[in-house]
């Protein structure tokens, strides 16, 4: 008890001590580089409204910075615009515009380095060249930013939210758009992306680089110019994301490379090139997601073993599942395919013959492309016949031995 009184009686004295310091373009402090100066540890400098332009501010203490009335900071297109480091910083409602670019460095309108517990949240970030850049850091959280890009070019554009070497961190309830990839992972472990919205990136609404133990849960990745791709990770979390509209050539809903030992659950899938295209993933689980309105539902390439679909939904899908091999080491079993023609004699829901979900057709794209031409063809339509007198052509093992009748409620 004298312990939690001794922490109560600090913890008062640290915040009686705290000062506010008020930065007006009209003031007597009238930049936000002299206010952060004058600050200590635990105090709070309010910026009111004005358009300030000062170069790149630094702040190194623990202090929280709040915009009053949405105020601006400007790189004048030549500057990283604040760089914050150490323990304890929050950041609140501020718009930061036209930071600098380089080749050489990663600009950013907002630059974390070596910094832990802090906060960085309710912000508009306009034309910059990273949005926010954290390295070597954790325990933070991102939330409720908005960051929309000017997007030049895959080579001269920078990420939206972009995490190299941290742990611990939450990025949830960000619009994010305009940039390479809207929100990058590399080496970061035990961290969540939730709630976000991030759409119309030049390559990838959300890419995983060597990042374990993370979970993404609710956010809807849309119209990005290659979708999501998840590489070279473990033990990833995927729920109840919505991936749409994601077309072009190499474009998926989500790119599952080199990953084993997670779920994808919950998912809706909707109007994508290819749902999911799966390469060298193992042990994965796959369940309860809805694939509607994609080119293919999912590409299973023959290098990926241990993984199980099950649970699914397959609605109006051009293909439902393409390999590149013969051989089938992953489990299919109670999903739901709209292109199932078998019949359920004991009326238990449950299809009494097995379902092939890659067609002859579809294998044949694989091998040659251009093939593609032939869609809806006379030709195609005799491929799908000869496909059913002699199902041995395509894969024997490569079926859901107990296909449901009717969707499930997901």
């Amino acid at each position: 008890m004298r312990g939690y009184l001794l922490i109560f009686l600090m913890f008062t004295t640290f915040l009686a001590s705290a000062n506010t310091i008020v930065v007006d373009k009209h003031g007597l402090v009238n930049t936000l580089k002299q206010g952060i100066k004058m600050a200590k540890p635990g105090d709070t400098v309010l910026l009111k409204k004005g358009l300030y332009k000062e170069g790149n501010i630094i702040i190194n203490k623990s202090i929280h910075l709040v915009g009053i009335d949405e105020p601006i900071l400007d790189g004048e297109y030549e500057h990283e615009i604040l760089t914050i480091s150490g323990k304890g910083i929050f950041i609140s409602g501020i718009q930061f515009q036209n930071s600098g670019s380089s080749s050489m460095n990663d600009f950013a309108s907002i630059h974390a380095v070596d910094a832990s517990h802090f906060v960085i949240e309710n912000n508009t970030i306009i034309n910059s060249f990273f949005g926010i850049h954290i390295a070597n850091a954790h325990t933070g959280i991102i939330r409720n930013n908005t960051i929309k890009g000017n997007p030049k070019n895959e080579q001269n554009t920078g990420n939206g939210i972009h995490l190299w070497q941290c742990t611990n961190m939450v990025i949830r309830d960000n619009h994010v758009e305009g940039h390479r990839d809207g929100i990058y992972f590399e080496f970061v472990t035990h961290s969540s992306i939730k709630n976000n919205f991030s759409t119309h990136n030049i390559r990838y609404g959300l890419h995983f680089m060597f990042s374990n133990n993370d979970a993404y849960i609710g956010n809807i990745f849309r119209n990005n110019g290659a979708g999501v791709a998840v590489m070279y990770s473990q033990k990833v979390i995927m729920v109840k994301n919505h991936f749409d509209q994601n077309w072009g050539s190499n474009a998926y809903g989500i790119l599952l490379k080199d990953i084993s030992d997670g779920q994808v659950i919950g998912n809706i899938f909707h109007q994508n090139t290819v749902g999911i295209f799966l390469d060298g993933t193992n042990r994965m689980e796959v369940h309860k997601n809805t694939f509607t309105a994609n080119g293919w539902s999912m590409k299973v390439q023959a290098n990926c073993d241990e993984n199980t679909f099950h649970h699914n939904n397959f609605m109006n899908n051009t293909f439902d599942i393409a390999t590149n091999g013969t051989r089938m080491q992953n489990e299919f079993y109670n999903n739901y395919w709209d292109k199932y023609e078998g019949y359920d004699m004991d009326k238990d829901g449950i299809g009494d013959v097995a379902y092939h979900p890659v067609s002859l057709y579809s294998m044949i794209i694989e091998q040659n492309p251009n093939s593609l031409m032939l869609m809806r063809s006379f030709m195609v339509t005799l491929l799908d016949k000869a496909e059913k007198a002699i199902p041995s052509l395509i894969p024997e093992n490569f079926a859901d031995q107990s296909p449901r009748m009717k969707a499930l409620k997901l």
